[in-house]
């Protein structure tokens, strides 16, 4: 279908189910057109001091930082297969090798007030396969949009813990929003101590201060 014919098909759309643009605020779209051209990725690697390499395929600020919330705080979840197309692109430039995906999970506070585990939903909308379920949160914790860079790095380090060994598995880790990195490494810790490789992890998009770092 060509961009008239798309264009012209999400008109009639949303005459039925009238919404508004997640990225701009416009009239009639889950995602318009303009700021679905504004996701195109641009894939770069960050290296985390555990030496994980994570390859990020957004910035998170402006349209794409209102794009992601409401995804995941707006239970907005029609703008999910737009925002999976540069996560897509992210994971296969961090792919080496036979390998499985695995989505970060959701702490138990996030899920049971969005209902859904927002990485969950994007890896499996990227058509790249289902995450492997071998991670899982093992205790409760703050949640880390609360806190600053220190208290980030302090509430995560055992917070998950792998649902079965591991060995001679490898893995990619996801996740949507990558800020200090102290989500991937915890994870990348629980599958290492489960007897995994973590080859490498990708993530949606990195917040300003991170890239400036990297």
């Amino acid at each position: 279908m060509n961009r008239f014919l798309l264009d012209a098909a999400l008109d009639a759309w949303s005459v039925l189910l009238p919404v508004s643009c997640a990225g701009c605020g416009a009239d009639d779209r889950g995602l318009c057109l303009g700021c679905r051209a504004a996701l195109e990725p641009l894939p770069r690697g960050i290296r985390l001091a555990d030496g994980t390499t994570v390859t990020s395929a957004l910035r998170y600020d402006g349209l794409v930082r209102r794009a992601i919330l409401a995804f995941k705080e707006q239970g907005r979840t029609d703008v999910a297969r737009a925002l999976a197309r540069p996560l897509a692109a992210a994971i296969t430039a961090a792919v080496h090798g036979p390998v499985e995906l695995v989505a970060v999970p959701s702490s138990r506070g996030s899920y049971r007030r969005r209902g859904f585990d927002p990485v969950a939903v994007l890896v499996r909308r990227t058509g790249l396969g289902p995450p492997a379920r071998v991670l899982a949160p093992s205790a409760a914790r703050t949640e880390q949009k609360s806190l600053g860079r220190e208290d980030r790095a302090r509430n995560l380090p055992g917070s998950m813990r792998a649902t079965m060994p591991l060995s001679g598995r490898r893995f990619v880790l996801i996740d949507d929003v990558l800020t200090t990195g102290a989500t991937i490494t915890e994870a990348a810790r629980a599958l290492r101590a489960a007897g995994a490789e973590v080859v490498s992890a990708a993530t949606l998009a990195d917040t300003p201060k991170r890239s400036g770092n990297s």
